[in-house]
């Protein structure tokens, strides 16, 4: 008897898969039959996951052409129409009426709320008579207009704050309205009364400059980190540090707080931003592509959840799901230092010593360039009403309207007195949260507030507006 040769598992195992291949090679092509019923049942749970909320307009729109088809037919019954007659035909420009195979017909006002019938939803295009080969009506578009900027009020210095012993580096301010927090060089955290300006606590903890502030708005907490790689959660109730958040390779520039889940963002020197579950201390995401600092983070409750900005001159929109970025906005051509939010409309804009540029989300479509802040920004804030400010590292300040991107004022931020030109700097600036109050941290240690002139008008402050036809083309 012939002893059967031995072969390693590995040989049997392609063997066989081999000859699986060849045993079902003819078949490779083909796909399988479809099966009507079930392809009947998938078209029906799609169309009523997807079209759910209009399947009683498809209800409406059947109604009005049965309306539509018992006038035609009670037009066809009675040839000599009145005067009074419910129905309105369009004519085509003859004494006669257009014959049954118009169009489009338009019912009387009676007819139309009898059968819910719709008369502004017509479309713009009439066809005004079937027997004509090409006469159809166009409803003339007006020419777009470039939009005029709104008028805002100037702003003035209401008040200036000093307690600080190193540059003011970081806002937040308290949900309520109530107070708000300032960190510094002197790597400690003040609290500051909104209405007095007086301090209300000191937060000592950190053992280098304090960069990065952030307010909770569902529990008592505060979120500091700083360039000793420390990211802090303060309990406001104790006034004690309760959790640390361990894991940045380097100094952490700047954080957020998601607005409905309960997760931390911060990003830093360590070209990553991080995700932090708030109550484990868990590092739930390293969200790494970025080549240098990430300089600031974003957090929305809509996709993008997280957007970040980078000295890379790189902008990341990141899925917070899968913890991936699904994409990277390379329009800037040097860092790009502070993103913001507009609180009420789905866009948001990035700074960067070339431009200031306004993106649309979720993709990230480009809208417009901001141009003229010839600085490095270091900040910028937005308001409800559309007022955008963008703060420079030499201390001057832009006000611009958000919408056209008009330059309604600028100004070089006044220098405490005793401080150095070169101590003209603003590091972070922050709206209030009714927007009529704006708050800067500046190089010269103090902080500053800003409110809107009361006595200024359209008169004593014209728009000087010139707009350039082509700014929206530019990249």
């Amino acid at each position: 008897m012939e002893e059967v040769q031995r072969h390693s598992v590995h040989t049997l195992i392609f063997r066989s898969l081999k000859r699986t291949h060849d045993m079902f090679v003819s078949n490779q092509g083909a796909l399988p039959e479809i099966d009507e019923k079930l392809e009947k049942i998938r078209k029906s749970i799609k169309a009523r996951d997807s079209y759910s909320l209009v399947f009683d307009r498809v209800v409406m729109a059947e109604n009005n052409k049965r309306c539509t088809d018992i006038a035609d037919n009670g037009r066809k019954n009675n040839q000599s129409i009145e005067a009074s007659e419910k129905v309105l035909y369009i004519t085509n420009n003859k004494e006669n009426p257009v014959n049954s195979n118009v169009g489009t017909i338009i019912l009387g006002a009676d007819t139309a709320n009898k059968t819910n019938f719709d008369i502004s939803s017509s479309t713009a295009l009439i066809r005004s008579s079937a027997n004509s080969t090409s006469n159809v009506q166009l409803i003339p578009k007006k020419a777009p207009a470039i939009p005029k900027p709104t008028w805002h009020a100037p702003w003035k210095l209401a008040r200036v704050i000093s307690g600080h012993l190193g540059w003011v580096r970081c806002i937040a301010v308290e949900p309520q309205n109530e107070w708000f927090a300032t960190g510094a060089g002197d790597r400690v955290i003040k609290i500051w009364d909104l209405a007095s300006g007086k301090l209300k606590l000191s937060l000592t903890g950190h053992v280098s400059t304090v960069r990065g502030l952030a307010v909770s708005a569902k529990h008592p907490y505060l979120f500091s980190c700083g360039e000793d790689r420390q990211v802090k959660c303060w309990d406001l109730e104790y006034n004690k540090v309760i959790r640390h958040y361990h894991g940045h390779l380097s100094a952490v520039y700047s954080m957020a707080l998601h607005p409905t889940i309960d997760v931390l963002a911060t990003s830093g020197r360590d070209s990553t931003a991080r995700i932090w579950d708030m109550r484990t201390k868990a590092n739930i995401h390293t969200l790494t592509g970025h080549t240098n600092t990430v300089a600031s983070v974003v957090a929305q409750a809509v996709n993008p959840q997280i957007i970040t900005g980078s000295h890379d001159s790189t902008i990341r929109l990141w899925d917070l799901a899968a913890g991936k970025s699904v994409c990277t906005l390379t329009n800037h051509k040097k860092s790009v230092r502070s993103i913001v939010l507009h609180p009420t409309l789905y866009m948001f804009a990035s700074a960067s010593p070339d431009n200031i540029k306004q993106w649309r989300c979720p993709e990230g479509n480009f809208i417009q360039n901001i141009s003229g802040h010839n600085a490095i920004v270091n900040c910028m804030a937005v308001n409800a009403d559309g007022v955008l400010v963008s703060g420079g590292d030499n201390g001057t300040m832009f006000f611009w309207d958000w919408r056209t991107g008009y330059n309604f004022q600028r100004f070089q931020a006044p220098l405490q007195p005793g401080s150095m030109d070169s101590e003209a700097g603003i590091f972070a600036m922050a709206f209030d949260q009714s927007g009529s109050r704006l708050i800067t941290a500046e190089a010269d240690k103090t902080i500053k507030i800003y409110k809107e002139d009361e006595e200024a008008s359209e008169e004593t402050h014209p728009i000087n507006w010139r707009p350039e036809i082509l700014k929206r083309r530019k990249f």
